[in-house]
């Protein structure tokens, strides 16, 4: 095993804002220039970390790290049904190959009504990492997708820490308090660079509808003190104001920077807007550097 395997990613090298976009993480070849671009100007504008989002593979990591040579990568997240442990390892080393020392791979357990397969996923995540002790993948390369505390606990006994998706500053001081000050917490967080109030929360319920179906994430929100009313048409303003940032730059700053004072080491930004799941958004990305700045 080499050294820039063995090592952990340090949270100075991953920063203390990444972005989080699902069309980072694209498989088509002829889209692999304009990541890179996208890539090379995420660096630039001073963000640590690029998470692809959805079910990726490690491979699609490979564009953004060959057009920058300090961004971290990581997979936010690889569903642990869809990809092998022994497939992941291979795709592990394969990117570790080309790029060392700035791959994370971010697992989940993702949900039952996505993954017909979805059975025990506690003890199931348990036995992929197992496999992946094994495969020689190390546990400082790895996060998980944790939201409940038996698996917050999890991911930093077993993993570099926790990359929660769709929490609150609260769920985020209480994964602190489970983790202790040494492992990684990096929420993701989602910002409508939108100030009128009617539009912004528009386009957060638009995001928000498709996991409100999902009972991972509605009973998250029910652990975290939100009532039932709070997951009816849509979501309330309530629900929708805790999980989204919107406003105007200082509002946008303020609600984002809670996560850190809560206890986050990064947070994974997820811009909301009214496009299409392949569009990279780099004006927005632009603008949310220069809020942050």
């Amino acid at each position: 095993m080499s050294d820039s395997t063995s090592r952990s990613i340090s949270k100075a090298e991953i920063g203390r804002y990444g972005v989080w976009s699902v069309a980072l993480r694209s498989e088509d070849p002829s889209r692999r220039g304009e990541i890179e671009e996208a890539a090379a100007e995420l660096q630039e504008l001073g963000y640590g970390t690029a998470w692809l989002g959805g079910s990726s593979a490690p491979v699609n990591a490979l564009p953004l790290l060959k057009a920058t040579d300090r961004l971290i990568v990581g997979t936010s997240i690889q569903s642990i049904w869809q990809y092998d442990a022994e497939v992941s390892a291979a795709g592990f080393a394969e990117v570790e190959a080309a790029h060392p020392g700035r791959f994370l791979l971010g697992l989940g357990v993702s949900h039952a009504k996505l993954a017909e397969q979805y059975r025990r996923p506690y003890s199931a995540l348990v036995g992929y990492l197992d496999a992946l002790d094994a495969a020689g993948v190390p546990a400082g390369r790895r996060v998980l997708a944790a939201l409940g505390p038996k698996t917050v606990r999890l991911s930093g006994e077993r993993a570099l820490g926790a990359i929660p998706y769709l929490v609150t500053p609260e769920h985020t001081a209480g994964a602190r308090e489970i983790l202790g000050q040494e492992p990684l917490l990096a929420p993701e967080f989602g910002v409508v660079l939108e100030a009128d109030p009617a539009r912004a929360r528009e386009l957060a319920r638009a995001h928000l509808d498709m996991y409100l179906q999902l009972p991972n994430y509605t009973t998250n929100f029910l652990r975290l003190g939100f009532g039932e009313d709070d997951l009816r048409d849509g979501g309330s303003d309530h629900l929708i104001d805790s999980l989204y940032a919107w406003g105007d730059e200082g509002r946008i700053r303020e609600k984002v920077n809670a996560f850190l004072a809560a206890g986050a080491d990064h947070v994974a930004l997820q811009v909301v807007e009214n496009v299409s799941r392949d569009d990279l958004q780099r004006a927005a990305w632009r603008r949310l550097a220069d809020i942050l700045a």
